[in-house]
Formats: structure tokens, sequence, C-alpha cells
């Protein structure tokens, strides 16, 4: 009897086996994931983020078809090239505090998806950007950044590149489908980053005469904010001519536009491999960047042009159409992607998931923003009010984005608004202990803080390296 029945139990196994190894193949694969990461790009030059004058058709489809944060921001950055800490920040989930001393072992995106099964993939700008980390990234690539910035196609060498990794590897799956492994793309492009040159078909599109100035243009930024004769801010005169501000902001638009292109080639190539419905995509960019903004050109400050940043996800999971007000810092993007691709999330980060947000299970996961420049800027934002703080020449700035979004109406003398001041400066202190900074917010000997036209127009000339010189080294014990 016991026979019979073993018998019959492996029978019944037998059987049921085609439909178990049907349901194993029909399981949900871990989704791919797509990073697109640009260089200098302004929050609000989308089309679909409320620019009705940029053309950006592939990014707007992307908003449309997934979730966007309306208030995320890059931190800051300990160097006037913020592109670096950015992308630090952003690949390794800290705060730019602690990014310059992080030790080997500490988690980092590519080793999260490395570790994770993925086959890793990195494309992008040479110049000031995270390469120790994307060293770990199993193919790793750089660009000639003068040359794709300057070509008139920025961006379409990386998406000549990637079309040709996934065409081929969805050929060498079609021969070998059980060693298939999800990829994980980081896309670092250079641009708009300047120089910023555009081939006519898109540069045509612009009029000059139709790009409007920024609604907070200013002719010169009004007191010193600890970095105003940096090489960004000398990309034009003083006063700012309102003809050249209108001619780069076009060039910006078009470098955009053409940049969009490649994406949408990028993104067509998935839905022709059979990959699209699968593929996680996220889009963000380091930093924004002034242009005219306050009188200033760069993104050396913490005003919104410059320190706010796009921040899309799509793909399986990502609720189409949706967007949030809530606070979110450009390195929550890392264990974002870990969690909705469903990749465990290391515990020693400074950034949060924005998943339960996404998902619709939080409103919030910060209460608060803390921004930082060197040491000479520090800004804290809670709800719509925005405090500005200059340690070197002990001034402040108050702002309510709500109803001033654009950051023109300093109400820091406003007698009402003595309370509020203090309890944000208390805010911000706190946020400094949370991240590790010790930069007093007070000196006891402030440097002068006005200026005028005549302090730019009498600047010394940049520094410049004599021909030939080289760094010099440190000698051998």
């Amino acid at each position: 009897m016991h026979h019979r029945t073993c018998v019959f139990s492996l029978a019944i196994g037998l059987m049921l086996l085609p439909a178990l190894a049907a349901r194993v193949a029909a399981a949900p694969a871990r989704p791919n994931i797509l990073f697109l990461f640009t260089d200098d790009q302004q929050e609000h030059t989308l089309r679909a983020l409320g620019n009705p004058l940029i053309q950006t058709p592939n990014l707007d489809k992307l908003v449309q078809q997934g979730f966007v944060f309306q208030n995320a921001y890059c931190m800051g950055g300990y160097s006037p090239a913020v592109c670096l800490p950015a992308r630090q920040m952003t690949l390794s989930g800290r705060a730019w505090f602690a990014v310059r001393n992080l030790p080997p072992d500490a988690p980092n995106f590519p080793k999260s998806m490395n570790h994770a099964g993925y086959v890793t993939y990195h494309y992008g700008k040479r110049g000031n950007t995270a390469v120790d980390i994307q060293a770990q990234f199993q193919h790793n690539q750089y660009l000639n950044d003068l040359e794709d910035r300057t070509c008139g196609y920025p961006g379409r060498t990386i998406a000549n590149d990637v079309i040709q990794f996934l065409t081929e590897r969805q050929k060498a799956q079609a021969s070998e489908p059980a060693g298939a492994r999800p990829f994980c793309m980081y896309l670092a492009f250079a641009n708009p980053h300047d120089p910023r040159v555009a081939a006519p078909e898109f540069l045509n599109r612009y009029a000059v005469d139709q790009i409007p100035l920024p609604p907070n243009f200013r002719p010169f930024h009004p007191f010193d904010n600890g970095e105003l004769l940096v090489r960004d801010e000398r990309l034009a005169a003083w006063p700012r001519p309102e003809a050249n501000i209108r001619s780069q902001i076009r060039d910006y638009y078009a470098v955009i536009t053409a940049l969009d292109e490649q994406i949408g080639r990028i993104v067509q190539c998935l839905h022709e491999v059979g990959e699209y419905d699968n593929t996680l995509i996220a889009f963000s960019t380091d930093q924004g960047i002034a242009l005219g903004s306050h009188g200033l050109m760069g993104k050396q400050n913490l005003y919104e042009p410059s320190m706010g940043i796009p921040l899309v996800f799509s793909g399986p999971g990502v609720p189409r159409g949706k967007s949030s007000q809530a606070l979110a810092y450009i390195f929550d993007i890392y264990p974002t992607l870990c969690e909705l691709a469903g990749v465990p999330i290391p515990a020693a980060l400074d950034g949060k998931s924005l998943a339960p947000i996404i998902r619709g299970q939080a409103d919030q996961v910060w209460d608060s923003i803390f921004l930082a420049y060197r040491d000479v800027q520090r800004a804290v934002r809670q709800g719509p009010w925005k405090l500005i703080r200059y340690p070197q020449i002990n001034r402040v700035q108050l702002f309510n984005l709500q109803s001033d979004p654009h950051e023109t109406r300093d109400l820091s003398a406003d007698p009402a608004q003595a309370d509020r001041i203090r309890q944000m400066t208390t805010l911000m202190e706190q946020q400094q202990q949370r991240f590790g900074d010790t930069l007093p917010l007070v000196a006891a000997e402030p440097k002068p803080g006005d200026v005028d036209l005549a302090y730019y127009q009498n600047a010394p000339p940049p520094a410049t390296k004599k021909p030939g010189a080289k760094r010099p080294r440190a000698k051998s014990p």
C-alpha cells in the first residue's frame, strides 16, 4: 500500500512539474535600471514641468508616464565645481560633508547593484566626477567632454554606445536565455554644461528675441556672497548684458533639446529590444545654474535656480502622471532605486528612500532641507520658508517660496519676521549637527558685504597657470 502511494505521489509530482516551471518562468524578473543624469540642468527646463518655451518631447513623456518630485535639491558642495560633490553624493547616498572621507568598504550605487546581480554600466563625462566610485561599474567609459559639448549633437556618443550594448545584449539573450541578467545603466551626460553648442536644427527652434529674461534677473548681485568672481561668474560681463543673457539661455535650451533627442533614441531602443516595460527610469541632474538670475551666472549659490533639480521616476511599480511637493535630496536617488528594484538598502546612508511617497504610503520623508556651499553660504527650507545665511558677512535673507518662488522679496528686515528668523536659525544649527557641519554661522569680525558695479568692473583678472607649469608633487619621505 505504501509503495502504491509513493508511486501515485511521484506521478502527480511529475504531472505538476510543467505547471511549476511555467510559474517560475512567469515570475516577474528584477527590473532593469536606466539612470539618466545631466549636467547643470535647471529644474524647470522641461516643457512638462511648466516651461512653455523649451522643447523636450522625450523627457516630457517620461514625466507623463512617471512620478515627479517638485521640491528636489542638490545639497550644495565643498568646491566651486559643484558637479563633483553632487555626483559623489548621488552615487554614495551621503551628504557632501562625508563624501571626501569615505572608507574603501563604504556602500555605493554600483557596488549595491553588482551585489544584487546586475550587469552594471556607466558612460559619462570625465571632468569633476566620482571616478573612484564609477570604477566599480563593470562597464565603465568616459567621454571627451569638450568634444561632446561642441559637436552639435550632445549625448550622441553615449546614446550610440548604449544602443549597441542593448542590441548585442538582446542577441546574446536569444542564444542563451538562461544566462540573462538585468542591467543597471548610469548615463552621466556632459550637458547642458558650457560650452554649449547645438546643431542649427536645434538652435533654429529658438529666436533670441523671444527668450525672456529670468523673472529674478539683475544686472549684478548686490552683496558679496563669497563667490562673486569665480570662473562661472565671468561668463558674462557686468552689468549683465540683457542681449547676451538671452543668447546664452537660447543656446542652453537648444542643447537641452538636442540632448532630449538622444534620450529619445535610448528609450526607443528599450522598446525595440523588448525591455521598456521592465525598466525603471530615473532622470535628474547634478545641480542647476543661475544664467542671469539674481545677477549671477553659475551654481555657486543657494538660490532655487542653482540648487533645485528635476527628479523623475518611471517604470514598474511607479504610478503614471503623478507628482509630489515632498522635499527630497539628490542623495535620496540611490536608496530609492534600491527599494523600487527590490535591492537591499545599505544602513550607512544619509539618503532616504522616496519609494513610500511614490507608492502613496507616506507624504514626506524629510521635514526640512539643508543647503550649504563651501564656508560662505548656508540655507534651510521648511514648508514655504527659506532662510539663507552668509556667515562671513553676517547677512541673512528670508523668502516665502509659496508667494515668491523666484526669491525677489527678501523679508529679513521685516520686524514681524524676527521670531521666524530665530526659529529657522535654530533649525539650521540642528541640521548642521545632523550632517556634521561645524561652520560657525556668525563671524566675530565680518567682512564688508555690500558691493556696487565698480566692484565688478575693477575686479582683477582670474589667475592663470603659466604655460608648462606643473602642480608641485609631495616629496617622498
